[in-house]
This record gives structure tokens, C-alpha cells and sequence, in this order.
């Protein structure tokens, strides 16, 4: 990705793929679970990544050893934490709860108005999408997602320092590898995936590919080129697709209030991506 103006699509591709392998993922549940969902995701990604790839590990200072550690075990938490959230709320209000780890590293970054008034949008989204006088709010799936999101910030944090210090590539898949270290003794303990069969099996490489493989390689890409804070704030689009995969893929319908939400959400991350054009054109 030599032009930075592709960056920006690529984080859009990224984000499509992954909301639709969330969905495809979602119907995985009633048979593996989250757990075992999230655990075919990471390991098939790994080894998909791995074969295609083929980093050079003999050549991995201890620094990127380092780095990778610390992007794969956050990519880890990330995905598994997620998929036990959606797991007990829809997919588009956990995405949107997810996000707020992102914004509030948008914030930290700030260093002009307009940034602060774009996150503040989003953050006003945040809140709309809650559905705050029901009768049946999931406290814990929505502390989930929002744990989430803090390991989605650490995730942004790591894969731009890990981008800058080795290929792309190998960092994606290490970090991969990485991730699926740390999944597995979940996955051991739990033990809902010796439930597979092969038709699961093949939708767990869809969701793989869809949610891992492709996805995070573009990421991977596009941090190198974007400023973490505007590749925070552009992700923000994640509830806006993941709403409509919920809704399309899982018949999962939100509020006017909601939509509305989701609506200030996408404000924001138009708001951003418009202004900071010329940051980005110098990065």
C-alpha cells in the first residue's frame, strides 16, 4: 500500500468483512458457543496466515518478539470478550458499546478542537444506543463489549507500533499465532468445540477468512499509513455495518433512538476522516 489514500478503503473493507463474518459467526453459538466460535476463528486465521506468509522467525528481534506478544494477546481478549458479549446482547449495540475503547483513545490523542467535538458525537451515539429504560438490559453483555473495546484500543496502540517496526505481514500472522496461544486454554477448559462437525468447521474458515485473515492483514496495512486517531475514529462506521448484519443475516432490529445513534456515530467518523485529510496525506 504505497498511497496512503488506499488506507482509508481498506479500513472500510476490513470493517465490512468482519461485521459479516460476526454474523456468520453468531450462528455458530448454539453449537460451539462464543468460545469455541472465537477459538475456530483465531487458530484457522493463524494457520491460514501462516502457509500463505511464512514469516521469517529466525530474523525477529527481541523487540518484535515483544511487540507481537503484546498485539496478539490483546487481538486475543478482544475477540473473545466480544464474542461473549454478542453472545447476550445484539450485535450492532455491543459494536457500538465496543467502540467507546477506541474513542476515548481518539480523545487522548487529540490535539485540536475539532477532534474533541467529532469524538463527542460519537460518544453521544454511544449513549443514544443504549436501551436505558428496558426492562431487559444485559449489564453484563454491555460490560463485556466495553471491556472490549479497551482491549480494541490496546489493539490499535500495539498494531501501529508493531507496523513500524516489521513487515505487515509478519506481524499479523505472529500476532495471530500469538493470539491462539493464549485462546487455547479457554477453549480446553470450556470444551463446547469437540461439539464440531464439518459443516461447522467450514463455517468457522468462512468466518476465519471474513473476520481474521483478510481483515486484520488490511488493518495491519492501513495503520501503517493512518494515525492511530484517525484510524480510531474511522472505525467508527464498525456499528453502522454491524447493525445491518445484525439486522439483514440475524433478523436483530434496533430503535428509532438507536438508528439515530448510530447515525451520530457515522457523523463523527465522516467529520474526522474529512479533516484530517491533509494529517493523513503527510503520515
Amino acid at each position: 500500500m504505497k498511497n496512503s489514500n488506499l488506507a482509508i478503503p481498506a479500513t472500510l473493507l476490513a470493517i465490512i468483512c468482519v461485521q459479516g463474518g460476526a454474523s456468520i459467526a453468531k450462528q455458530l453459538f448454539p453449537a460451539i458457543g462464543a468460545i469455541g466460535t472465537v477459538t475456530l476463528r483465531i487458530v484457522l486465521s493463524a494457520i491460514i496466515l501462516t502457509i500463505i506468509n511464512r514469516p521469517k522467525f529466525l530474523q525477529f528481534t527481541w523487540q518484535k518478539w515483544k511487540y507481537c506478544a503484546m498485539y496478539g494477546t490483546g487481538l486475543a481478549a478482544m475477540n473473545l470478550i466480544f464474542y461473549m458479549a454478542i453472545q447476550r446482547i445484539p450485535l450492532g449495540l455491543a459494536v457500538t458499546v465496543e467502540f467507546a475503547g477506541p474513542l476515548f483513545l481518539a480523545l487522548a490523542l487529540s490535539r485540536k478542537v475539532l477532534d474533541v467535538v467529532w469524538a463527542l458525537l460519537a460518544c453521544v451515539g454511544i449513549l443514544l444506543i443504549v436501551p436505558w429504560k428496558s426492562d431487559h438490559i444485559d449489564l453484563l453483555g454491555l460490560g463485556l463489549a466495553f471491556l472490549a473495546g479497551i482491549f480494541w484500543a490496546l489493539y490499535i496502540v500495539m498494531g501501529g507500533k508493531v507496523s513500524k517496526i516489521m513487515d505487515g505481514k509478519d506481524a499479523v500472522t505472529t500476532g495471530m499465532l500469538f493470539a491462539s496461544l493464549v485462546i487455547i486454554p479457554f477453549t480446553i477448559w470450556d470444551g463446547a468445540v469437540f461439539n464440531m462437525t464439518p459443516t461447522i468447521f467450514i463455517k468457522g474458515l468462512g468466518v476465519a477468512i471474513l473476520s481474521s485473515a483478510l481483515p486484520f492483514s488490511l488493518e495491519m496495512m492501513a495503520l501503517k499509513k493512518l494515525p492511530a486517531k484517525t484510524f480510531s475514529i474511522l472505525m467508527s462506521l464498525e456499528p453502522a455495518f454491524a447493525a445491518l448484519s445484525g439486522l439483514v443475516f440475524l433478523a436483530e432490529e434496533l430503535s428509532f433512538l438507536q438508528w439515530i445513534s448510530i447515525s451520530c456515530v457515522i457523523a463523527a467518523s465522516i467529520g474526522t476522516t474529512i479533516f484530517n485529510k491533509t494529517a493523513t496525506s503527510h503520515n
